[in-house]
């Protein structure tokens, strides 16, 4: 069988050479006689994969010592829930930046739990769609924390600069974009992130809190939503997602094997670069967000003559080239080229891409 590229935008594609050790461990894992996800969370087996996993973590995004690290169920829209529970005391209002599908999702979602103040930065009035600069972004007094989403998966929008928001907590879902750039972690009171995309597979989630953040909690906060307690009881007060958490572990050490965060980054840059230069040159294909606002990890685009999506979709199949289709939401086409998608697998569709639009023009 010939090599599938899968452009799934979560869950993603893993590592092929991930895939291969887990293969080879899974039933008998470090000579236990066990699968990993047999044995007990509170093994001594098991407690030790869990402390390499976040202290390779921690190096690889120098995680600092004033932040706990917690290994969390729920995915994103979990956390869409936890971060008010936890953030937002009776009487205070917290900032939302809106820019896409999921920071709109996670202000709806935190509205449940609070008094939110939704600021759409978005600017569709044109023929490309861009965001406000962080400079001009209107956020009130007296927030007590404020969230935006640097990358949303389904519009293909990333905003690259990091707001100052005067001592205000902020908060951010990571779940796309996580581990593809470096990022100064102490610019953040939360990071989150549901680990399907650069992470692992689905049914985890990291979250990166600020000690000082910790014991806030709203008095009806769910106990396993309540990150003092889930800190204060190494992420396993109930049990972990452990192979999940087993998966990201190896996840990160293949991270380490390519040189880290910086040399990914590098990778991830190329590739994208690939991707939009064809598509800019192309007068069959089009990509609609501002160049300053595209997406290194998920990438939109639109044949101009849309009946032929399904033909295009059919035979990207058959070229081994998978899961292109866009979100319900935006439609068109969708590569998402996360951290394990090899720049072989864009170059592939780049080619696939060419040979379709000669096909039809």
């Amino acid at each position: 069988m010939s090599e599938v590229f899968n452009f799934c935008a979560g869950p993603a594609m893993l590592p092929k050479p991930v895939m291969k050790r887990a293969q080879t461990e899974f039933i008998n894992w470090q000579q236990t006689g066990c699968s990993v996800m047999e044995l007990s969370h509170r093994s001594k087996e098991f407690m030790a994969l869990a402390k390499q996993a976040e202290t390779n973590l921690r190096q690889l995004m120098e995680i600092p010592d004033n932040y706990k690290v917690l290994f969390c169920h729920g995915g994103g829209r979990g956390q869409f829930s936890a971060i008010p529970l936890n953030l937002l005391p009776e009487g205070k209002h917290a900032d939302y930046i809106v820019s896409g599908s999921w920071s709109s999702a996670a202000a709806k979602e935190a509205a449940n739990f609070g008094n939110i103040n939704t600021i759409d930065i978005t600017d569709g009035s044109g023929d490309q769609t861009s965001v406000l600069p962080t400079a001009e972004w209107a956020l009130s007094p007296g927030a007590a924390y404020v969230h935006y989403c640097p990358n949303e998966t389904v519009n293909g929008i990333e905003v690259f600069d990091v707001p100052n928001t005067n001592g205000v907590p902020l908060v951010a879902d990571m779940s796309s974009t996580i581990l593809s750039r470096k990022i100064d972690v102490s610019q953040f009171g939360v990071i989150y992130a549901g680990a399907q995309k650069n992470i692992g597979p689905s049914g985890l989630t990291i979250v990166i809190v600020r000690e000082d953040l910790l014991g806030n909690a709203q008095k009806q906060t769910p106990c396993i939503m309540n990150y003092k307690l889930t800190a204060e009881n190494d992420s396993m007060y109930n049990t972990p997602p452990t192979y999940a958490w087993y998966l990201a572990g190896l996840v990160f050490e293949w991270l380490k094997e390519q040189g880290g965060v910086a040399a990914i980054e590098t990778i991830n840059r190329q590739k994208a670069r690939l991707l939009y230069d064809f598509i800019d040159s192309s007068n069959f294909y089009r990509n609609n967000i501002a160049p300053q606002f595209r997406s290194l990890m998920n990438v939109p685009f639109w044949l101009n003559d849309e009946s032929l999506n399904a033909q295009f979709l059919e035979q990207a199949e058959q070229a081994d080239l998978v899961a292109l289709k866009g979100h319900r939401i935006v439609g068109g086409m969708r590569a998402s080229i996360y951290n394990a998608m090899p720049i072989e697998g864009v170059e592939a569709l780049v080619e696939f891409m060419a040979a379709f639009a000669n096909q039809h023009t």
